[in-house]
């Protein structure tokens, strides 16, 4: 990156991310390098390519200029040396935890996570022995507490999924650095737009770039982000033997989407902001769970933390419990019943039984997931017009 492009925000960097000059000019657009395999002129060009993140690109598993572009663009959007770009967001959530665990190994982490991730540490604990102790995300002497000799890991999320906790970033990574303890931060929900969590001493930066950084439902994507070369060489090393590499054509729909994330993320916030408030005066909702509304119990931490807008996703609880919400989901008509956020229609779900499913009742209870709860991505349709759908539908639920 170069001492111009420090300077400049990140909505201007958007727009403009790294592109190889080409012949003395360059290329408006990231150009779409879908070749898998590079030829070499001499066999010590091509032994040198093989030494690490940077080297020259001979094969996609390893690196791909397309690819190349897109994880230089989230890096220096997120602060960090570099990044990983990966097949799915789950793909960039493994390659980082299979990476730095090991058997015996202890891990911190939220217990209101998305349902993916509270799997995959249930998996590690049943298959290697991999020790999980959950805390909440507001207060840095329970992650003390939780410290053991061999805890190596700390994994939060920006805000969390479905509930929209606001976690205290700077708080719980001061208590995890005193103990030498890495931290990975899901900052998927906020966007580098909203928070950078590397610059409260995060070391690692997870997105599922299928969400908001894709922004239009066609691209399955991931990235993670490192804070310092060290960690990204060593998660590198492992993520070419795993092979959950990000393919061209992803990374090229992840840059399209990225340039115009500024615009998108501001109208998610504004909308999401006017539904929860109308949402929590409605008879048939009991809670809405917004960081935006004065009532929620992380606002401000979130006047803090997220000071440029509060997310795209809020969620509610029904009254009338499980049915209700099956009732709400199935009655929407701009709106769409469908799984995933971030893009520009609105959907709705229900965790308990799609997104959060593997958790056991208890476990919900713990995450704040009730049996009435919806979550909603709000898009950016008109938000008179999608009240007027969530209007109609709770009135069948």
């Amino acid at each position: 990156m170069s001492d111009f492009d420090r300077t400049l925000r990140p909505e201007s960097r958007i727009v403009h991310p790294p592109v190889a000059e080409v012949n003395g000019s360059r290329p408006m657009g990231v150009p779409l390098h879908q070749s898998h395999l590079f030829a070499f002129e001499t066999s010590d060009a091509l032994v040198e390519a093989f030494g690490g993140p940077g080297g020259a690109f001979f094969y996609n598993r390893y690196g791909n200029p397309t690819v190349r572009s897109l994880e230089e663009a989230v890096a220096g959007l997120e602060g960090g040396t570099g990044a990983i770009a990966t097949s799915s967001g789950m793909g960039a959530i493994n390659t980082v935890l299979l990476a730095l665990l090991r058997s015996g190994d202890h891990v911190i982490a939220q217990r209101s996570l998305y349902g993916g991730t509270f799997a995959m540490l249930a998996d590690l604990v049943e298959r290697w022995g991999v020790e999980v102790t959950h805390v909440g995300g507001d207060d840095p002497a329970e992650v003390t507490a939780a410290l053991r000799p061999n805890t190596r890991l700390l994994h939060l999320e920006t805000i969390s999924n479905p509930t929209t906790r606001v976690t205290d970033l700077p708080g719980l990574i001061a208590a995890a650095k005193a103990a030498g303890v890495v931290t990975v931060v899901d900052n998927t929900f906020a966007t580098p737009l909203l928070c950078r969590p590397i610059e409260h001493g995060a070391d690692i930066v997870i997105h599922s770039a299928t969400k908001y950084l894709g922004g239009h439902s066609d691209v399955l994507a991931g990235l993670a982000v490192f804070a310092g070369p060290e960690l990204h060489e060593k998660v590198w090393h492992h993520a070419i033997e795993l092979g959950a590499t990000a393919d061209p054509f992803a990374a090229w729909l992840t840059l399209r989407g990225l340039q115009t994330l500024a615009l998108r993320v501001r109208r998610h916030c504004d909308t999401a902001l006017d539904l929860a408030g109308r949402l929590a005066a409605h008879p048939a909702v009991t809670a809405v769970h917004y960081p935006g509304l004065p009532a929620h119990p992380d606002h401000e931490l979130a006047l803090r933390l997220l000071p440029e807008g509060h997310g795209g996703v809020l969620a509610f609880d029904l009254a009338g419990g499980r049915e209700a919400a099956r009732a709400f989901t199935e009655s929407v008509r701009l709106a769409s019943l469908a799984p995933s956020l971030g893009g520009v229609h609105t959907l709705v779900l229900h965790p308990a039984s799609t997104s959060h499913r593997q958790l056991s009742d208890a476990e919900l209870a713990a995450a704040g997931i009730g049996a009435g709860t919806v979550r909603v991505a709000v898009g950016i349709e008109h938000p008179e017009d999608l009240w007027a759908d969530l209007e109609q539908a709770l009135a069948k639920a």
